[in-house]
């Protein structure tokens, strides 16, 4: 009777146990989740998360809290995600190249296995672009012009170890382009100042001038295909020059949280990113979107890696 009333103990405190975890991970998130934004209030990152924010409110009942640290091509913020404590309640959001950049240089003070990615959630074509009164009118103008008057061309990009400097420097070695970069910690300075006329030509994301397209000219489109918000601008491919290049936003958490926060934040993202609400909110926005989960998100970063190297890593 005795060993049947322990065995009973043991079995009742077993189950409670594991009921007690169950109820534990069900729980997550039981308070808000910081959301760090690795650039400017405004910027394409920005506005994403703020859409992506409306839906993730309605499948989760903990808010998000944004944080915003701009600097450095993103390379500060992403190391305040790779730094955060590995609860699950600190994420954010990234940038590729510019994440893979910043870690094999150094730059970053992280490397890729810092992170536990959650989902990409857009693929956002990279453009020359000018301002509307600017006599610069095709994407071979503003290369020509700049063999003309060397260093005298201004170029704007968002942070040095950053995509738009990749795309950049990958100019500069196909085409001979002896412009001057100057760096922004974000899409919204970088707007600004070509705007205001502090630089004569912007590398941007598609995202970050269709909101200033009545301010902005569209040259050229560093993608394989012409995109459908823009149909009558043409690729670089098209103006005769071979050069392609994006930006993709992704999120993630530090390295080691919770196997099951980990599974609830894949789950939760991937439901948003095919809500068809959501993606009709991200099209109004100009939001180029295209879903890939956390592992297709690493694997894609790690072809990246291999891409870089030629302009990154000295020999």
């Amino acid at each position: 009777m005795k060993m049947r009333t322990a065995v009973s103990l043991i079995l009742t405190l077993a189950l409670c146990l594991g009921l007690g975890g169950m109820a534990q991970a069900a729980s997550y998130p039981d308070k808000p989740v910081t959301m760090i934004i690795a650039f400017t209030a405004g910027g394409s990152s920005d506005v994403q998360a703020r859409i992506m924010e409306k839906y993730w409110n309605k499948l989760v009942p903990q808010p998000w809290t944004f944080l915003y640290k701009p600097g450095a091509g993103g390379a500060v913020g992403f190391g305040e995600i790779a730094m955060a404590k590995k609860d699950g309640y600190t994420i954010g959001g990234f940038n590729i190249p510019h994440i893979v950049i910043q870690a094999i240089t150094g730059k970053g003070q992280f490397k890729l296995t810092d992170f536990d990615y959650i989902a990409q959630v857009v693929n956002d074509p990279q453009c020359v672009v000018v301002r509307k009164d600017s006599a610069l009118k095709s994407a071979k103008a503003v290369f020509d012009q700049a063999k003309k008057e060397p260093g005298k061309m201004k170029v704007g990009l968002v942070g040095p170890n950053s995509g738009h400097h990749l795309l950049f420097l990958d100019i500069q070695e196909k085409l001979g382009f002896p412009a001057t970069p100057v760096f922004y910690k974000g899409a919204a300075d970088q707007n600004a100042a070509l705007l205001g006329g502090e630089i004569d030509v912007m590398l941007g994301n598609l995202n970050d001038v269709m909101r200033s397209l009545e301010e902005m000219n569209v040259l050229a489109i560093a993608a394989e295909k012409r995109n459908d918000f823009l149909p009558k601008v043409p690729t670089l491919k098209e103006e005769g020059f071979n050069l392609l290049s994006d930006i993709r936003r992704a999120f993630a958490a530090p390295k080691g949280i919770p196997a099951e926060h980990l599974a609830f934040l894949r789950d939760v993202f991937k439901k948003i990113c095919l809500d068809k609400d959501y993606l009709e909110d991200m099209k109004k926005a100009g939001q180029p979107a295209e879903y890939l989960d956390g592992d297709a998100v690493y694997k894609h970063m790690l072809e990246v890696e291999k891409a870089v190297q030629k302009h990154f890593v000295k020999k």
